[in-house]
């Protein structure tokens, strides 16, 4: 009887890179989400910014290790005050009694370099329910030094909750939370990430923020191959049945299909050298079309230039990393300047 292999540690979760992700496309609404009192008190009328230099720096000087899904955002208050908001993202499966400690650090570093001041968050996304550190101080003789810095747990969310409301990181947290109780079950994550794939639909989004929000539970929710092929399969169905097919791009998968289909006949005739370079082709074409999609979608159109520049580009390995910047360059011009400096390297 055939059993259904375990996840690898790669397939169980990739937590800290989606939240990131989610974080830069979705600031206002994650601070609306888990701590309304900060939304409130933040003029949006103003642009915020993204530190993510200032916070490596501090990072490396500190030598507290990496925290990929830490952010720090500079933001103007209601009354006109610039402050800096320092977000910790702790993914964790026990206690770590360093945590407050770090955010100690983090904050006093940011404040001693930069003299502005600095407000720390923390979502505590573990799954042990009596953590939950919000401070620290240390004194003696007298003295005293304390930080105090807001929380919130993903745990205290009911699935009501989540299922009902229409914010991004409801999708975000019910995705989180599935794939840490399906750590060992595949078919558990298949089944939940098939209904919440198929609840973006139900929620009111407009097309680009299903694709994104689409694309992190696809990251997140990481499953084995054939698991995989049955995933994408299901909502091939799925969404021929809604007549909307924004997430698969259904003529796009019936390319690949015949794609696969047509390299297997090719095995069977033994023409393995033009396979390889279709192959090849194929690898790279998708790779183009996975920067430009993403690039639409955060900057509605992409010049022919820059189309034109990407068509040049042979290399996988150059192109995967220009589709990682993709996702978090600040603009086209700046993303553009990227490229062309592949030219000159």
């Amino acid at each position: 009887m055939a059993t259904t292999p375990p996840m690898t540690d790669q397939q169980r979760a990739d937590y800290d890179s989606p939240w990131k992700e989610a974080i830069s496309l979705y600031f206002p609404d994650f601070l609306e989400f888990f701590f309304p009192h900060v939304y409130e008190g933040i003029d949006w009328s103003k642009n915020y910014e993204f530190l993510d230099k200032e916070f490596q720096q501090i990072v490396r000087e500190t030598e507290t290790g990496r925290r990929d899904a830490d952010k720090l955002v500079k933001v103007r208050l209601k009354n006109g005050q610039e402050i800096w908001i320092l977000i910790h993202i702790e993914v964790q499966s026990q206690v770590q009694i360093s945590f407050p400690e770090r955010i100690y650090i983090y904050n006093s570093r940011i404040y001693d370099v930069h003299r502005c001041p600095v407000l720390s968050l923390a979502v505590l996304a573990d799954e042990q329910e009596s953590w939950r550190p919000d401070n620290y101080s240390y004194g003696f003789l007298g003295g005293r030094l304390t930080l105090e810095f807001p929380i919130v747990k993903l745990l205290d969310y009911s699935r009501e909750t989540l299922e009902a409301s229409s914010n991004p990181f409801a999708v975000i947290v019910l995705a989180h939370r599935e794939t840490q109780a399906s750590a060992k079950d595949p078919n558990r994550r298949y089944r939940e990430k098939l209904r919440i794939a198929k609840s973006l639909y139900q929620r009111g989004y407009e097309r680009a923020d299903i694709l994104e929000l689409f694309r992190l539970i696809d990251w997140m929710m990481t499953l084995p191959e054939q698991f995989q092929s049955g995933f994408q399969r299901e909502m091939v169905r799925f969404e021929e049945e809604s007549k909307m097919p924004y997430i698969t791009s259904i003529e796009r998968f019936a390319r690949e299909e015949g794609l696969q289909q047509g390299i297997e006949q090719g095995i069977e005739q033994g023409i393995e050298r033009g396979i390889e370079r279709g192959i090849e082709q194929g690898v790279l074409r998708k790779s183009r079309e996975a920067i430009l999609e993403v690039l639409e979608v955060r900057f509605s159109s992409v010049p022919e230039t820059l189309v034109e520049l990407l068509n040049q580009i042979e290399e996988k390995a150059v192109l995967s990393s220009l589709l990682r910047q993709s996702i978090t360059v600040d603009s086209l011009d700046t993303f553009e300047g990227m490229v062309r400096e592949q030219f000159s390297a």
